[in-house]
Order: C-alpha cells, then structure tokens, then sequence
C-alpha cells in the first residue's frame, strides 16, 4: 500500500510538473477557438529618416521617364554628399536614395519630397502627383522600394541573426520563425522589441503567452527593429555554473603545475 502510494505521488508530480512547463511555453494560452481578436492598426511599415529607398518612374514614353531615374540626368550634376549610391552604372541604373534626417527625399527634377511617416504606397502616389502636376509625364507609375529591410533576432532563438525583409507586414512571430523559433530556455513571457523612433530607443515587452501581445503596436515589427528573448533561469544558472567550473578547473590545472615545478625543482637540488 505505501509503495503504491508513493508511486501515485510520484506521478502527480510529474503530471503537475508537465503542467507547469507546457504554460510557460505554449504561445496565446488564453485564446479561445474562432476568437476575433483586434490587432493594432497602422502596422504598415512607415518611411524614416536615414531609410535608403530604391524609386523606379516608368512611362509609356520611356524618354520622358528616363531623367527621373537616370544617374547622369541628375547625380552627375549633384553634389557628391546628397547621399545618393547607384545599383548599376549606365543611364538607367536605379538610385538607392537616402532619406535626409528631416524627412525628406531629394528627387532628379522634381527636388525635395516629404516622405517622412508615409508608406511606400504613399510616396509613390506624392512622387506621381507632383510629376503630373509639373507637367513632366502625363502617366507616371511609380515603384519605391525600400534598399535594405532587415530585422535582428538575438539570444534564446535556433538561429539568431540579422534577416531580410522582403515584405511590408511582418509579425514577432514570423522573426522567430526565421529564427527557427524560441529554444527551449526562451522566456516567452517577457520577448523584447527595441524600435527607433524619433531617433530614441523604444523597449517594449511582449507577453507571448497571451492574446494581448497580439495587440500591441509592437507586435507588428518594422525595418531595424531588434528582437532580444532573453533565457530563462535554468539556463542562466547552467551559464554560470559552467563558467564558475571553467574558473576553478583553471585554478586547479595552475596549482597541479606550479606543485609539479616545484617538486622537480626539490628534487634536482638533492
């Protein structure tokens, strides 16, 4: 009877710890099935100050089209610190252009575009309206691309790194999955995304545990964000454990072989 119920309590143990690991690390525990849940709006990612941005105008009239994407029609005539870098040599290579700190974009012939706080989308119709109304291109189609999307996923991940972007929406979640998602040690409750904004450092803190995440403004990521999960006490633990060990092995192997020196030093002398 007494080993019978030693065993019993021995499972429910290891029941009730099975229990308590699988809430720390399943994602939106407190999701219902089929729950609509509202997500932060204006998640489109937003042109900034320092974004190098690549701007194709194309026309039915190619002639007409070619000043506003040639890098001899106006780079040849511009100071070399506008901050504009070719992608290829030629009269139609396609600038890499640098948005300046105020937010503005300088252009071949049209100059200074405000683009600070606007979608792609956005620029590009700005880009287009203020062709037509200079009376350049009566049907211009504008392209803007950002040159370099990237995102940094750091500490508790398979794969951390830095990642390109090659969409506007992308989610915390999608980074991670990039990442080979969370290991083991990752502390889902506490994920950090540090943004740029208005040339500060934002931290904010996700719990991914929970539905609310799914709501912050954070949870959409934008270009340069940074991703840091950071590990969990038992990982932290082993780290210094592991480290202590590595100190005191050294230690040792130092004292074996000053004993080892002086003992062939007393020795020799007899």
């Amino acid at each position: 009877m007494k080993l019978f119920t030693r065993i019993f309590c021995l499972l429910s143990l290891v029941a009730m710890s099975s229990c308590n690991l699988q809430k720390k690390i399943v994602y939106f525990q407190d999701a219902s099935q089929n729950e609509i849940i509202k997500m932060a709006k204006n998640y489109e990612v937003r042109i900034k100050p320092h974004d190098r941005l690549k701007i194709l105008v194309s026309s039915k009239d190619y002639e007409l089209a070619s000043p506003f994407n040639s890098s001899v029609s106006y780079n040849a005539l511009a100071p070399a610190d506008k901050g504009y870098t070719s992608s290829a040599s030629g009269d139609i290579s396609i600038q890499t252009r640098t948005v300046r700190p105020d937010g503005k974009l300088e252009m071949p012939v049209i100059g200074l575009v405000d683009c600070n706080g606007k979608t792609r989308s956005e620029l590009a119709e700005e880009i287009a309206s203020l062709i037509r109304k200079g009376n350049y291109i009566p049907d211009p189609s504008v392209n803007v691309q950002f040159a370099d999307m990237k995102i940094t996923i750091m500490g508790e991940v398979e794969r951390p790194g830095q990642y390109d972007v090659v969409r506007d929406e992308i989610t915390i979640l999608d980074a991670l999955a990039m990442a080979g998602d969370m290991t083991i040690y990752g502390v889902r409750d506490n994920v950090a995304v540090i943004r740029k904004i208005d040339g500060e450092s934002v931290v904010s803190y996700l719990d991914l545990r929970t539905k609310e995440a799914l709501a912050s403004p954070f949870f959409h990521l934008q270009p340069n964000d940074v991703v840091y999960v950071k590990p969990n006490r038992y990982k932290a633990a082993n780290a210094e454990i592991n480290q202590n060990r590595s100190f005191w092995i050294s230690i040792v192997s130092t004292l074996v072989s000053v004993a080892t020196l002086v003992t062939t030093i007393i020795l020799n002398t007899r």
